[in-house]
């Protein structure tokens, strides 16, 4: 175990080398007003209001060789090795997960919700400079789950976009991974404000890290609270009432940041949206970057500060 440990290790080193990766000690953004983080400044024990933070809570995987086979299971090979040594989160025990690999991510299907749990994927700096482009590719049921499943109907008049979780602009390195991004296992119901303006600011800062550290890792998807969910559709696609990003860069001091965005139109600084990995994993459940050794897994979700990576 401690060998496969050094060995993804001495891998990381490998392919991040030449990053510029930097961490100071710095505190976290708060949460965004209206969303509660599961515990307070003061009181870090559990509480009624943590359990309903979150629609669902996700379980940790009991031991070391499940986690292993989790991580094992992505190392997908493709023409850009998008998808190779990604950290993917902790499988889940008490949501339905289908885990699906495609040439530019993976992703946690959720059959009850229609939408996925997470989707997960590198970005490196070559990624950020392909040729593919989305002209002409239409959205596509992924006939590799199960149905009902959500189809390009359900979004028709509906009142929201379809919002990709690993955006199309990610994969112009390949067309195969271009035309993937367009599946709806890749998609949530989002808010066409916030998808035009700041989750879309975002995902072009995400493309300038990539280019200024060589490489990144990302994971976003849905936030669901604790209540009864808006639905599209004859399929019954689930609304999520807000959505999470997670970036991880490793380098000589490997550092991480989270993002939290309402489902809803606005216009605030970046800045606002800062969150800690350790206050996303709270509010959603998810165990992200499971498969990094305790030591850097525990510093890099522990602190959260934009100033700290490239503008």
């Amino acid at each position: 175990m401690n060998l496969k440990k050094n060995s993804i290790l001495i891998g990381l080193a490998l392919v991040f080398l030449a990053s510029g990766c930097q961490w100071r000690n710095a505190r976290h953004g708060e949460l965004m007003p209206g969303i509660q983080s599961s515990r307070s400044a003061d009181d870090r024990s559990s509480s009624k209001e943590e359990k309903n933070a979150i629609d669902e809570n996700a379980a940790r995987p009991e031991n070391e060789s499940q986690r292993e086979r989790e991580n094992a299971s992505i190392a997908t090979s493709t023409e850009n090795n998008s998808t190779e040594d990604l950290f993917l989160p902790a499988p889940f025990t008490n949501r339905p997960e289908q885990i699906l690999k495609r040439t530019g991510y993976v992703t946690s299907y959720n059959q009850t919700n229609k939408i996925p749990n997470w989707v997960a994927w590198n970005l490196t700096a070559d990624d950020t400079r392909g040729r593919n482009k989305r002209a002409q590719i239409k959205f596509q049921e992924d006939i590799d789950v199960p149905a009902p499943r959500a189809t390009d109907w359900d979004y028709s008049r509906s009142g929201f976009d379809r919002g990709h979780m690993c955006p199309a602009a990610d994969n112009k390195w390949s067309a195969d991974a271009m035309t993937e991004s367009f599946l709806f296992t890749n998609i949530c119901p989002q808010n066409h404000h916030l998808n035009i303006g700041d989750w879309n600011e975002l995902e072009m800062r995400c493309r300038r890290w990539a280019e200024a550290y060589g490489a990144i890792q990302i994971v976003a998807g849905p936030i669901l609270f604790n209540q009864r969910h808006q639905t599209i559709g004859k399929n019954k696609v689930v609304v999520p009432e807000a959505f999470f990003k997670v970036v991880l860069c490793m380098g000589k001091t490997p550092k991480a940041i989270g993002f939290i965005y309402r489902n809803t139109e606005g216009n605030r600084p970046q800045g606002d949206y800062v969150n800690s990995i350790d206050q996303i994993e709270r509010i959603t459940g998810i165990d992200f970057f499971a498969g990094l050794p305790d030591n850097i897994e525990k510093m890099v979700e522990a602190e959260a500060n934009l100033d700290d990576w490239a503008q």
